[in-house]
């Protein structure tokens, strides 16, 4: 039997909420989060407020939902026989001006999340952890076929390398993520540290 949740999200079908997603990713670049109204949703997307809340609950799991509609795949699929290959693989899903965009989003919804607990339950469970189980599943089949040691110290933290890499480039150098960017980050810092070939 189905769960409530999906019977609540059952009544607007895919392309309806593709494009309300993309309203309120379009609200969130132009006012940010604190700003963005769930009447401002309804008016852009000509929808009824009680609609939206049926659908999604309230604004922090609409947002995420956008958030996670607008990223280009799931990193799950990614398995192209080498963990470079597969982190090159993740790197090259949006090019130098999407990447650019979604960093500068992120960057505007950082303070959102950490003051708001309900969108920071919602990211979590809609990017953070899905995210993070993907690109562990891509570390644990390169252990599994020997390109990665098992006890290699900096397997805990490859998560952190991975996401301090998109983080922190706007903050330290005044630029967005770029492919190349990240491509030399991966040869120079992530798969050396553990212990994988960059050739």
């Amino acid at each position: 039997m189905a769960d409530a949740a999906t019977v609540r999200r059952s009544r607007i079908t895919p392309e309806r909420a593709a494009e309300l997603y993309e309203a309120v990713l379009d609200l969130l670049r132009e006012v940010g989060y604190d700003a963005l109204t769930m009447d401002a949703v309804a008016a852009r997307t000509r929808s009824s407020k009680a609609t939206l809340y049926r659908q999604w609950g309230g604004k922090a799991e609409l947002v995420a939902r956008a958030i996670r509609h607008g990223k280009p795949g799931h990193i799950s699929d990614v398995d192209t026989g080498t963990l470079r290959g597969d982190f090159l693989a993740v790197v090259h899903r949006e090019d130098d001006c999407a990447m650019e965009q979604n960093s500068a989003l992120m960057r505007g919804l950082a303070m959102a999340v950490h003051n708001n607990p309900d969108l920071l339950a919602a990211f979590r469970e809609q990017l953070i952890e899905p995210e993070m189980a993907a690109l562990r599943a891509m570390v644990a089949r390169a252990v599994d076929r020997g390109e990665v040691a098992p006890d290699n110290p900096a397997l805990p933290f490859v998560v952190h390398m991975m996401i301090g890499a998109f983080a922190t480039r706007a903050l330290i150098d005044e630029q967005p993520p770029t492919q190349e960017f990240l491509r030399s980050y991966i040869d120079a810092v992530v798969l050396p540290a553990l212990g994988v070939p960059t050739t």
